[in-house]
């Protein structure tokens, strides 16, 4: 399909030029550009889809970005780029050095707020309209933008509670489809689902209770409903909020029957909506596919076994547990603190808890780690997927961070399998007899083993591999690092490869000190290697240990560096950080040289 008068529209003031009548012509053609550039690039595509109306009403009816409109998450503001100048470099969307997959402020005036994760577009919505009043500016808006799904966590609580006793001239715009990523869960999703559109629930309006002028429930996809809507909260002075019922997925058949799916969906056909095949029959799994079906045995084997996710069922693979055992794993929502906290009450009651969380959403509970699991010695499992680059997400997504922020909590054992038999093996060991917390981080992507459904076996707590001897330089590699280094050595010379030894640290608290101080002297260079930030990793690790047996030779420390690293292929973001098979290979020759 054509878009004739979407690409007349460079930015939201073109939009306005346009009269009311024209903007379902618009609606219509930004949701067809939008399926034809993910259908070919991939990306987020169903929440997008759902808020097209939303979006082009924001942006005629707002004077954005004098206004300041703030997208909670982000992933739905595919038709906000492309409406404020984005249009012709959107095919650069989630690729190295193009486009971000999230609001950005580096990116345009219109991302009044950078976004990646969820509930906070109320709190900065709110920051921003107080700033204004103490500016002595009134006129101008601040609107956030939220999910019902994201609408349940803490902080979007937070933001809210503070909002009502505030004069601010702050709109909250409720996007209500019953989905996050998967379908969302609570209490509040149950109130909400009671609204129909011009009927809200029959019981007292807790939005109005915490002080909020309430209007809605609108038709989120009825562009004339949704500026009507707008003009009549005008009149109303204080905090507001809209209530807004959507379809993830609107306009896209398949999306919309199967929102999960279509979340991000990969390539798919840009006329039917059918997802495009995979050559995946005979590739090794996901590592969290390992996870979930491992977990899923175990918990067959053991009744004392629980898994809680924070609003990743799907993502994390949990979802075989809870289809097999739905009162002894959960989803409790984006709710990352209270999901740790959770663990630590069964903890203390004899359950063995698993809670599978990726990496940069831990960081959200950064406090129960410590507080609530850590200062107990409660022996909670974190399972800590999406740890180390995860590619086209960016950087609001890469885990890189969660070595540095969990190595120096007290009681609190660190593991990184380094392939899925590992993995599968190490979830045994903590479901066996744990005494302690321990965190596994796991990365996202496919492992190399095609075998891996083999028996499970004990693996010792702290304890490395060595997979190869050497005779003048010792790499020691942690987690999907130890594919990276096997693939640098296997490309090197022979005469060069008999010099490399390589140590699969396995652990990075307690690292096994025996087995390195047994190592380490026999070799004139050490690197290590981790798909980590090198500031607080395993190799600020290693080199305490190297001061500590006086260590002559070398040190080269590879991992991230102290940057954020921005959007594109994990290839690509590997080779940027240089921790990718080519790069390493070239630091062992520089060694082998000298």
């Amino acid at each position: 399909m054509e878009t004739p008068l979407l690409n007349t529209i460079d930015s939201p003031k073109d939009l306005r030029q346009l009269s009311t009548e024209k903007l379902p012509q618009i609606a219509q053609e930004l949701r067809r550009f939008i399926i034809d550039a993910v259908a070919s690039k991939e990306g987020h595509l169903g929440a997008s889809l759902g808020v097209v109306e939303l979006t082009v009403a924001l942006h005629y009816y707002f004077n954005t970005p004098y206004d300041q409109l703030v997208w909670d998450v982000g992933h739905q503001a595919y038709g906000h780029k492309i409406l404020t100048g984005r249009r012709a470099i959107f095919e650069t969307n989630r690729q190295f050095n193009g486009l971000s997959g999230f609001p950005k402020r580096s990116e345009s005036p219109y991302d009044s707020f950078g976004v990646g994760h969820s509930s906070t577009s109320i709190s900065a919505a709110l920051g921003m309209a107080l700033a204004a009043q103490l500016k002595g500016d009134y006129t101008k808006r601040h609107v956030a933008v939220i999910g019902d799904a994201s609408i349940a966590s803490g902080m979007a609580f937070e933001g809210l509670n503070h909002a009502g006793v505030t004069p601010a001239n702050l709109w909250i715009i409720l996007n209500d489809n019953a989905m996050g990523i998967d379908p969302s869960v609570g209490a509040l999703k149950n109130y909400l689902t009671k609204a129909t559109v011009g009927k809200k629930p029959r019981q007292a309006n807790i939005i109005e209770a915490l002080n909020f002028h309430y209007t809605g429930p609108v038709d989120g996809h009825d562009l004339s409903a949704l500026l009507h809507a707008f003009e009549a909260m005008e009149r109303v002075e204080g905090p507001k909020f809209l209530h807004v019922i959507t379809t993830k997925g609107k306009g896209l058949k398949p999306a919309e029957l199967d929102q999960v799916r279509y979340h991000a969906p990969g390539k798919f056909d840009r006329i039917t909506g059918e997802i495009l095949p995979k050559q995946e029959a005979h590739l090794p799994p996901k590592f969290q596919d390992v996870f979930g079906l491992s977990l899923l045995e175990l918990a067959q084997q053991n009744d004392q076994i629980f898994a809680i996710t924070p609003a990743m069922p799907t993502g994390s693979s949990l979802k075989y547990m809870m289809q097999a055992f739905p009162q002894r794993a959960i989803d409790v929502g984006i709710a990352e603190q209270h999901a740790i906290t959770l663990a630590a009450g069964m903890a203390t009651q004899g359950l063995r808890v698993f809670c599978a969380i990726y990496s940069t959403f831990l960081q959200r509970a950064y406090d129960q780690v410590i507080h609530d699991v850590a200062l107990q010695n409660l022996p909670v499992v974190f399972c800590i997927d999406r740890a180390g680059l995860v590619g086209e997400d960016g950087a609001t997504h890469h885990g890189i961070f969660d070595i540095a922020y969990l190595r120096c909590i007290p009681n609190l054992q660190i593991a990184a399998p380094s392939n899925l038999i590992d993995l599968r093996n190490l979830l045994f060991t903590a479901s066996k007899k744990l005494d302690t917390p321990l965190a596994i981080r796991y990365p996202r992507g496919r492992g190399r083993e095609l075998k891996w459904q083999q028996a499970f076996k004990t693996l010792p707590l702290g304890k490395a591999n060595l997979l190869k001897k050497g005779t003048r330089i010792l790499i020691l590699a942690l987690g999907s690092s130890v594919y990276d280094a096997q693939d640098a050595i296997n490309n090197l010379p022979e005469n060069i490869q008999t010099q490399v030894g390589l140590i699969d640290l396995r652990f990075v608290k307690p690292l096994d000190t025996e087995l390195l101080a047994q190592q380490i002297p026999a070799y004139q260079h050490i690197i290590s290697i981790e798909d980590a930030s090198k500031i607080g990793g395993v190799g600020d690790a290693i080199q305490d240990l190297l001061v500590q047996l006086k260590y002559p030779g070398s040190f080269v420390k590879l991992g991230i560096p102290d940057m954020f690293i921005e959007q594109g292929s994990i290839a690509e973001l590997k080779t940027l950080a240089k921790i990718d098979a080519t790069s390493i290979g070239r630091q062992i020759k520089a060694l082998a040289k000298g």
